[in-house]
Formats: C-alpha cells, structure tokens, sequence
C-alpha cells in the first residue's frame, strides 16, 4: 500500500512552520516562513505558497491539509472569529484555503492541534486528562479530557492563555481587551520585555551589556545567558516561571489532569523554567490533584502544532464517507 500524505501548518503569530507528513506521523519535508501580520490577503498568499512547496515535494499525492492558527474559531462556519495576533478576524479561513489549495481542508485552534499531536504520539499518549500550554508569541492552550479534545460550544474554548493572573496586569497584547492575561505576563513576548527592563536596570550583567552593545534581547538570548549563569538572565527565566506556575496551580484545581504538557519556544529553556513550576504547582494547588499531577516538555517540541495539524487532516479524512461528503453532513 502506498503511503498517504497531508500537510500540516501550524500558523503563529511571527512565522509558519509546514511539514509533509505520512500516516505514521512522520516529517518528511519542512518549511518556514517569517508571517506578515500586516493584512489577510499576504497572510493568506504566505500560507498558499508554503503550502504549495511541500505539495510539489510530495514523492506521493496529498490528500488533505490541516492548520493550526491562533484564533478563536467557530466550528460551525469554518471561521476565525478573532485572533490576538495576526489579521484573522472574521475570515472565512477553511472556505479560503480549500478553495486556493483544491483540496481537503481541516481548520482548527493552534493549541488545540497541538494538544492533539503530544496526546496521539508525544508526551501525553495513553493519557484521557492532560493540559497544554504553547509559550511562544503568545500563549495558546489545549485540552484533552476524556481522551478527546474540549473544545467548548462552538470551538473557542480552552483560551488558557487569557486566564487572568494580575488584574491590575498590563494590558494583553493583540486584541485582547483584557490586562494581566498569561500571555501577557509570560508567553515569549513577556519574557523578552521583562528582559529588556533588567537588562536597563543592571547596565553590568551580561544581559544588560548585551543590551548596551545593541543585540537583540530575546527569548533566544535570555536563555543563552542564562544557561551560562548570568544572574539577571536567570532573574527573568525565573520570574516568567513563578507567573506560569501560578497559573497552572488554578488549571490543577480547576481540571484536574493527570498531565500537564508545556511547548513552545520559551521551553527552550528546560528545566530552569519547568523545576519551579513544579514548586509553584506543589505549593499552590490543592490536594490530591497537586499530589498526582505531571509536568513535562512536550515531546514534539516547537512542531507539536505542525504534527497536530497533520492529525487533524488525517482525522478529516477518516471522516469523510467513499463519495467525499462529510459523514454529518451525509445523514
């Protein structure tokens, strides 16, 4: 039998990541872009051309395509409703794709597709109850509850990133209305301000004369610095843990998971971030969920999103029926 192939995009707020994917689950070619936020039309002509080098790559036919994007989706439509971080709003996302690309199209929340990867192969497999948390430009989040993903009514639920952990918070970034979200106060966005600060306020650390010769102060190069030692990088790398533990403390005791999965960029950082969430966890949630909860990397790392997307074109497909008509929509 010849293998089958779809592809997986996982749209984030600075850049897309594509891979050609089998059945097994497995890449077998990779592309990135940087994302212009600037307006849908280039956004969309971004994705189509990404999309269309790995279709030409293909030693096979692809059968379907799945996204990930950050936004809040309507399932019944096909359409993201509002997204923080790039010109999604109201767009008829899946109805656009399908149409530029000819084939299949499978749309659905970036942390829910990457919850979806790390619960079907990665860190989660085996588990019915886990959370996920992307950290990267923002924060996106994902649940598996009774071993399928919560979605909430009409698909825009599990937004764990705009649970709000300081009310007098600065205000989220994007389209957010709110202040003090997580992904305010501790996604890859937040790490890089809050850098950017200490290194201003200690000129002699290796962060701030990182900042004084002009580079870049980054997620990137926070964690560099602090994987070297230097005590204000270290300083940052442990506040946005403090932040993120808090609030997984509240997921604990509000869900319950047996598995808590953290991706994204700023994992980039391992165990200096995860070692003092799990104190955070320990001593802020309450028994017996505290007790029993796991915190691990997610196993797919920065690609969780791309794989689950995959999986979700995969799952699509499955249900669809031999005359290529949705099985819902057939009965």
């Amino acid at each position: 039998m010849a293998s089958q192939f779809v592809i997986g995009v996982d749209l984030g707020g600075t850049k897309l990541a594509g891979g050609l994917v089998d059945q097994d689950l497995r890449v077998h070619h990779r592309v990135q872009r940087p994302v212009d936020g600037r307006d849908a039309l280039t956004l969309l002509d971004t994705v189509q051309h990404a999309v269309q080098e790995l279709i030409n790559e293909a030693p096979g036919e692809v059968s379907a395509v799945g996204f990930g994007i950050p936004s809040l989706f309507d399932r019944r439509t096909g359409t993201s409703v509002v997204a923080i971080n790039l010109p999604l709003d109201n767009l008829p996302f899946e109805a656009l794709m399908t149409e530029r690309l000819d084939l299949p199209v499978a749309v659905d929340n970036d942390g829910n597709v990457a919850a979806l990867a790390e619960h079907r192969a990665g860190a989660g497999v085996g588990v019915d109850d886990m959370l996920l948390l992307t950290i990267g430009t923002g924060i996106g989040g994902g649940l598996i509850l009774g071993g399928n993903i919560y979605r909430g009514w009409i698909g825009s639920g599990a937004e764990l990133g705009h649970m709000v952990i300081d009310l007098h918070g600065p205000p989220c970034q994007g389209n957010c209305p709110n202040n003090g979200c997580l992904e305010t106060m501790a996604s890859g966005t937040a790490l890089g301000r809050e850098a950017r600060q200490l290194a201003a306020e200690r000129p002699d650390s290796a962060l701030g004369r990182a900042l004084s010769a002009g580079r870049e102060v980054d997620g990137r190069l926070v964690t560099e610095l602090a994987y070297d030692g230097d005590p204000a990088a270290l300083a940052v790398i442990k506040l946005i843990a403090h932040r993120l533990g808090v609030a997984l403390a509240s997921y604990v005791n509000i869900f319950n998971p047996e598995l808590i999965v953290l991706g994204g960029g700023v994992m980039a950082a391992g165990e200096m971030l995860l070692e003092p969430v799990r104190a955070l966890i320990a001593a802020r949630a309450l028994p017996p969920s505290r007790d029993n909860v796991r915190v691990l990397p997610a196993y797919f790392g920065p690609e969780a999103g791309m794989i689950g997307a995959a999986a979700l074109a995969f799952d699509a497909l499955d249900d669809r029926t031999p005359d290529g008509e949705a099985r819902e929509e057939a009965q």
